[in-house]
């Protein structure tokens, strides 16, 4: 459903890569487009206004972490933004059902999927909560509206009140209380008759229903697929009847989306629940956290800025690339940089987070390479004296068969740690001799995007796929986040699994 809005907003934050501070120009710019994309997925007006107002007050002039990019940063701020357009009252999915028997009354409109909604939750109630139900059809104009309320109980083992022909909504109501108060249940639904749209009739009936039943919640069934029409629905119930959240329904349609983001801001109600299709089990607890990050399709870039934002100490990177370009790169900083790897879930872990890195993620698994592997050459680091660490120079035979003693491994594994320490060595070298801003600068920003907040947008998977080609098929160096230049071509030797 929020696939359009979610190409358009990677669209706009792909460009949103400049470095340092934020200036109110880039952020402006984006946000036009921001705003422009949420009008197109049918957001309200007023709501898409408010909603770039609050992201431009925190974007603008924000310092922005070391070691992430700028554009990765706002993608958070819109991201939170987008959780606060979201989120209702309490907790999602809760209903207040104390007080035994406690009604509940469905409303909406016609074929907005009330009486579906109705059995949904129904067996939501009993099988997750534990409840016993009581669900009474008051939908006394549409043909076989009751038998059809009827056969969805049967099919989900929950007990409907036995039809009355001739009776009103009210008198109904009247008679599922009684019934749920003898019978011992804790919850009864009473589902609605709808309209194709909103009439006083219509209204006045649900009054007085209302009125009668004086529910614990009064949940409003909207079409998801009927965008901006769903908000002014919602808003008309909300204002004669006085409903407590919304269940949208058909959220697995191709629709755009926006009533979702509209309804709660302008209705002030939770939405609670949502359908997902025909299925008597499909439907969902609205969660906002997820929703947003499936709409700016990086959900798993804001866990990954989270983590990184936990774990790497920006100065300590600064310190230890200033170090890489003067050629001074040890077994200590080598063991930093493994540690941080793995502080942020390893090398898949890291890649799964990063959209459109699906297909390295594969590479590295096929590779024989696991984290396992990180923590075996920490744990040969480990099994060096300190000078050792800060002089690996001094390694010779009877060294290393200590410290691959020491650590239960093999000489030839440490073999291989050394030479990706070398290799590693000598292309800070190299970058280093580069100019001071130069080559060294160029490659944190190619591998890294920006100031050393790795920046998948800026890899080029044609170009890690050569790499990875002229490597015979193994894996190219990896950025280590943070300003550190990460594992280098020398890594492969070590992805063969024993």
């Amino acid at each position: 459903m929020f696939e359009n809005l979610s190409e358009r907003l990677s669209g706009v934050f792909d460009r949103l890569t400049k470095q340092g501070a934020l200036s109110d120009e880039d952020v402006k710019t984006a946000l036009r487009e921001v705003r422009v994309a949420l009008l197109e997925a049918d957001v309200s007006l007023p709501v898409a206004r408010d909603f770039v107002k609050a992201v431009q007050d925190k974007a603008t002039g924000q310092a922005v972490t070391k070691s992430i990019t700028p554009g990765q940063q706002v993608v958070k701020i819109v991201h939170d933004a987008l959780i606060d357009v979201l989120r209702g009252e309490g907790e999602p999915g809760a209903l207040k059902i104390d007080n035994a028997p406690a009604p509940i009354l469905m409303v909406g409109l016609q074929g907005s999927g009330k009486t579906t909604t109705t059995a949904k939750l129904a067996k939501r109630l009993k099988d997750r909560d534990g409840k016993r139900v009581l669900m009474a059809s008051l939908d006394v104009n549409r043909p076989a509206a009751m038998e059809q309320l009827a056969i969805l109980g049967v099919q989900i083992g929950v007990d409907t009140l036995p039809i009355v022909k001739g009776e009103n909504p009210v008198q109904i109501a009247k008679r599922a209380k009684t019934q749920a108060a003898m019978g011992g249940y804790d919850v009864y639904m009473l589902d609605t008759a709808g309209r194709l749209s909103i009439d006083e009739e219509l209204m006045q009936q649900v009054e007085a229903v209302r009125d009668v039943a004086n529910p614990r919640e009064t949940l409003l069934v909207v079409d998801g697929l009927t965008g901006q029409d769903a908000v002014q629905t919602a808003e008309n119930f909300n204002d004669r009847i006085g409903i407590s959240g919304v269940v949208l329904t058909r959220m697995d349609g191709d629709g755009r989306g926006g009533a979702a983001l509209s309804m709660r801001a302008v209705t002030g109600k939770p939405i609670k629940f949502v359908g997902l299709g025909e299925k008597m089990d499909a439907l969902e607890t609205f969660e906002p956290e997820r929703i947003a990050g499936r709409i700016l399709g990086m959900g798993d870039i804001v866990a990954l800025v989270e983590k990184a934002q936990e774990t790497i100490e920006a100065e300590q990177a600064e310190k230890m690339m200033r170090r890489m370009a003067k050629g001074q790169f040890n077994m200590n900083d080598l063991k930093m940089q493994l540690e941080q790897m793995l502080k942020m879930g390893g090398m898949q872990g890291m890649m799964g987070m990063m959209p459109g890195m699906g297909k390295m993620a594969k590479q590295v698994e096929d590779a024989g390479f696991d984290d396992k592997i990180l923590k075996r050459q920490i744990a040969l680091i480990q099994s060096m004296t300190k000078k050792e660490r800060a002089n690996p120079a001094l390694l010779q035979a009877s060294r290393k068969k200590r410290i691959a003693k020491g650590a239960g491994m093999e000489v030839s594994e440490l073999n291989k740690l050394m030479k990706m320490h070398r290799q590693m060595g000598d292309m800070m070298k190299k970058m280093g001799k580069m100019g001071k801003g130069g080559m060294l600068k160029q490659a944190m920003k190619g591998m890294m995007g920006g100031k050393g907040g790795m920046d998948p947008s800026q890899m080029d998977p044609k170009a890690l796929e050569a790499a990875a080609k002229q490597m015979g098929g193994k894996l190219p160096g990896m950025g280590g986040m943070g300003g550190g230049m990460g594992l280098p071509g020398g890594l492969s030797g070590f992805g063969k699994k024993k």
